[in-house]
């Protein structure tokens, strides 16, 4: 079917998209671009689920992802209109992508620039530049598999999964990302810094699939991009876009319930009393709030959830933002500063459940990059820990928040900034238990369901309910996952089943 055959069947359609994060808004464009008369339902006072932000004392403070990869993925949705994105959003290259940071003070800046790279590698052991190389054709092989050809297809049966199992088999996909990681090179440092992309979509590097090592092959082909004023800036043009086309957003009032009839999501219904028919409904929300809560007066709502129940979900985030005098170009961007322990820290994390005395820090430093985003002579930052979610972790963040806010400045003060608590202007922190109240995150998890090879593809929840027909998913807890382009890639999976199902 042409796209021309598409708006045709489906111009009197209707949709609503349960959300404003990154694959809400992917997804509204999408439908809107083909269409479908697109409603946006945002619960909270700004969009953006968790790339929120704030504004205080002259500073901007993003609440959510700062690493754009992929802007191709992103660009796609203005073109699907014929618009360039630039036209609502400038990105900004990034370099070093990261620099990592051991105790003993060693530096390791990341990119894709090959020769520095290698150099980099070789300053850690001379003997893994080849073994790197090994890892990057690798690298490039389950990007093929895994990001290419089955990032945007949904998962809705089992066959499917079947279908893609020789790939994943050959890939080895049941090992995890340090284990392969540790087959091509020797050196522990770069062991960790080939291996720690994934916590940044939620998952354990000691029990990740190994196919999320494509994450090294999309960023050296795609970069590492920033938002000219902050990640927010990307929600607010997709937003602009999204209107453009004649979509219609509501903030402000948050979802209470889809009602169903049978196997029909019917009426979506708001806190204030709105009560609105449409053909389908997406949920960008959190998947266990859009089973339990969102779904409850249906049988599959309750269903539902108690599966997801048992599933194991990803860590929280503890991230303190503050605002300091001065300016620092010698920290860039990004930095990961590792702790003493990795494999100990991380089963803390995952496994064991405790709040450990060490830890490791990814330091965000946007300023470096865009001046904009703290008033003159001043300097934004935010250090983020990876913690145990709640129902590991059952403490009180009202009382350790404040303890372990100050222990993360110690050591950003120790390691890159002596006099850090006589610069600071403006802070506060940001906990797992304000992921859960701000954002329904069950348990406060910070990346929805863990991105386990047992919880992926057609085993994570699918893109379209299995029972009530017209209802759908996008975002975190969906194949493909957590990340930018991992929920920009669940949009286009939902949205191909959308339009198709609504053209009928």
């Amino acid at each position: 079917m042409t796209n021309e055959q598409d708006m045709v069947k489906t111009g009197s359609r209707t949709a609503c998209v349960i959300g404003s994060g990154f694959g809400g808004m992917a997804l509204a464009m999408r439908l809107q671009s083909a269409g479908i008369a697109t409603t946006v339902i945002e619960g909270r006072d700004k969009p953006g689920g968790r790339a929120y932000f704030w504004e205080r004392d002259g500073f901007t403070f993003d609440g959510g992802p700062t690493v754009v990869t992929d802007p191709d993925c992103l660009k796609e949705l203005w073109a699907l209109s014929g618009h360039d994105m630039a036209e609502d959003v400038e990105l900004m290259p990034v370099r070093p992508f990261y620099r990592l940071n051991w105790p003993d003070g060693t530096n390791f800046d990341y990119s894709n620039d090959e020769a520095q790279l290698n150099s980099e590698i070789a300053k850690l052991d001379p003997a893994d530049v080849a073994g790197y190389a090994q890892f990057l054709e690798y690298s490039a092989g389950v990007y093929e598999e895994g990001y290419v050809k089955l990032g945007t297809v949904p998962f809705l049966d089992f066959k499917s999964m079947i279908k893609a199992a020789p790939a994943l088999v050959k890939k080895q996909a049941w090992r995890s990302v340090y284990s392969m990681v540790s087959s091509f090179v020797k050196s522990e440092k770069l062991r960790e810094a080939l291996s720690f992309h994934t916590l940044l979509v939620g998952g354990n590097p000691m029990k990740t699939s190994a196919i999320y090592a494509l994450i090294h092959k999309l960023e050296k082909d795609g970069g590492v991009w920033w938002t000219r004023g902050g990640t927010n800036r990307l929600i607010a043009g997709m937003i602009r876009h999204f209107e453009r086309l004649g979509g219609t957003m509501i903030v402000g009032d948050p979802v209470v319930q889809v009602h169903c009839i049978g196997t029909r999501a019917t009426e979506v219904e708001t806190a204030s009393g709105r009560r609105e028919k449409f053909h389908a409904v997406a949920s960008n929300a959190d998947i266990m709030h859009s089973y339990r809560d969102l779904l409850k007066g249906s049988a599959r709502g309750a269903e539902y959830a108690a599966k997801l129940k048992r599933k194991s979900f990803s860590p929280g985030l503890f991230v303190v933002h503050f605002g300091l005098e001065g300016s620092w170009p010698g920290i860039p961007h990004h930095m990961i500063l590792f702790g003493p322990r990795y494999k100990g820290l991380l089963e803390d994390i995952y496994d064991n459940g405790v709040l450990p005395a060490d830890f490791s820090i990814y330091l965000h430093h946007p300023t470096v990059t865009d001046p904009s985003m703290a008033p003159p002579g001043k300097s934004t930052f935010y250090a983020l820990v990876p913690v145990a979610h709640m129902g590991k972790l059952a403490v009180d963040w009202d009382e350790v928040g404040p303890v372990l806010e100050k222990r993360v400045l110690d050591e950003v003060g120790r390691r890159l900034i002596p006099d850090i608590h006589d610069r600071i202007v403006t802070k506060f922190h940001y906990a797992p238990k304000d992921f859960a109240s701000d954002l329904n995150a069950h348990l406060g998890s910070a990346f929805s369901l863990e991105p386990v090879l047992t919880q992926s593809a057609w085993f994570r929840g699918h893109n379209r309910d299995d029972v009530i027909d017209n209802f759908y998913l996008v975002g975190a807890g969906t194949h493909p996952g957590a990340g930018i382009p991992g929920v920009v890639g669940s949009a286009k999976a939902t949205a191909g089943l959308m339009i198709e199902d609504l053209a009928r």
